[in-house]
């Protein structure tokens, strides 16, 4: 019986222990993804499978221009009728999480949260402008061979400048980035830059569909 007993307590030790270093993988290191958004198109497509390195979260690496990013949605999302502060073109998030068990929650098993994947097109200093269809970054139009032939980059969906980031300098530790499809995506146009605290992880390679295997450009 003692035997019998010992030997349950030794494989609930050893499952606790696989499912903690599971989750610190998950957190830490890198983890599967799901793209549930068409705002990547046609780079990503919905249901394709990522795997992110979370390692640039952890040691809180900057991104590089062009890199594939995933973040916490931010809290306020501006509309067209309304006005945003261009020199504070910072996101803002609201409600974080309370309490140990609720970040917990949030953070580590992501109940609850909201991501977006993006691709960086402005680092800090930077200065952004969104004109004439393109993106400019210190007065250069952004070569952006990924983007699908013929597309214009507005504002803000509908063309308005109302309530857009279109014209600013991007943070410190802040990143701007836009979806690939740019007609169809909600990104920093809409609710500013985002903190390098909040981006989760770099985009590292897809793998599903097989047929796509490999590093995304």
């Amino acid at each position: 019986m003692k035997s019998t007993l010992r030997e349950i307590i030794e494989w609930l030790i050893c499952i606790i222990i696989a499912v903690v270093l599971a989750l610190l993988v998950r957190y830490y290191i890198g983890t599967p993804t799901i793209v549930q958004q068409t705002s990547m198109t046609p780079t990503l497509k919905e249901n394709e499978r990522l795997w992110l390195n979370r390692w640039v979260r952890t040691i809180k690496e900057m991104p590089k221009r062009g890199d594939i990013i995933t973040f916490e949605a931010p809290s306020v999302i501006k509309t067209a009728s309304e006005s945003v502060d261009l020199k504070n073109p910072k996101a803002q998030y609201e409600n974080e999480p309370q309490g140990i068990l609720n970040k917990f929650t949030y953070y580590v098993l992501e109940n609850g949260k909201k991501s977006y994947i993006k691709r960086v097109v402005g680092l800090p200093g930077d200065y952004v402008e969104i004109k004439n269809g393109g993106v400019y970054i210190n007065g250069d139009k952004l070569e952006e061979d990924y983007l699908k032939s013929g597309v214009v980059t507005d504002m803000i969906q509908g063309g308005r400048e109302e309530g857009a980031y279109n014209k600013f300098t991007v943070p410190e530790n802040c990143v701007f980035a836009l979806g690939d499809n740019r007609t169809g995506s909600i990104d920093c146009r809409s609710f500013g830059c985002i903190p390098l605290e909040k981006i989760e992880g770099k985009v590292l390679f897809r793998f599903w569909p097989f047929s796509k295997f490999g590093g995304v450009k």
